[in-house]
């Protein structure tokens, strides 16, 4: 266990299938901030199955946050600070990201976060199942990923690194908001085409 996600496993650093998803996401992700405007898309919306159902519960937007080592949350808490102007700290926001955010894959945590309202029952049944898949298909590319789910604490991390990145792109994000943690069992996972 580590400290920062005390309810996750260790990431599985040296899987392929994982290195090869982090390259993926960061390219899609770098893409969407320079020609889409930060707008979310199937890259970063995957489908969510809850595990044992059959028929997928939704889509969700997903947030891949940087490893603690490397974070930006305080910058991007600075940038929410430094105006109301919503257009001014999602222009603020796409100009930061849309640089070189994207480009070191190996700094960027495989624990996805999600942000939910208060009290959401869509939350709720998530994280009663423990489990589910996220399945990205976008770009050529479909990944399955088996994934643990856990509620992340307010002083997690990766829960602040996610409300900082949410607030500069949603000016309604409501107060208690819930952060879900998706962590990949890289073994039970696959891609297509395939990840050397």
């Amino acid at each position: 266990m580590n400290s920062i996600t005390p309810d996750f496993a260790a990431p599985q650093v040296n899987n392929p299938l994982r290195k090869g998803f982090l390259r993926w996401q960061c390219n899609v992700r770098q893409i969407a901030m320079r020609e889409a405007q930060g707008r979310p898309n199937d890259a970063v919306m995957p489908t969510l199955v809850i595990e044992g159902m059959t028929e997928p519960m939704g889509r969700v937007i997903t947030v891949l946050n940087k490893m603690p080592g490397y974070s930006v949350t305080p910058e991007l808490q600075h940038m929410a600070r430094k105006t109301n102007d919503p257009a001014q700290r999602r222009d603020n926001a796409i100009r930061f990201l849309s640089a070189g955010h994207y480009q070191r894959p190996h700094e960027f945590s495989d624990i996805l976060t999600a942000t939910f309202p208060p009290r959401s029952p869509g939350a709720a049944a998530i994280r009663a199942a423990e489990h589910c898949a996220l399945i990205f298909d976008s770009h050529s590319q479909r990944f399955e990923l088996a994934c643990r789910v856990r509620r992340l604490a307010p002083a997690n991390p990766l829960f602040e690194a996610t409300i900082a990145h949410n607030s500069l792109f949603n000016p309604r994000l409501p107060t208690g908001a819930e952060v879900l943690g998706f962590q990949p069992d890289w073994t039970s996972s696959s891609a297509n085409p395939p990840i050397n």
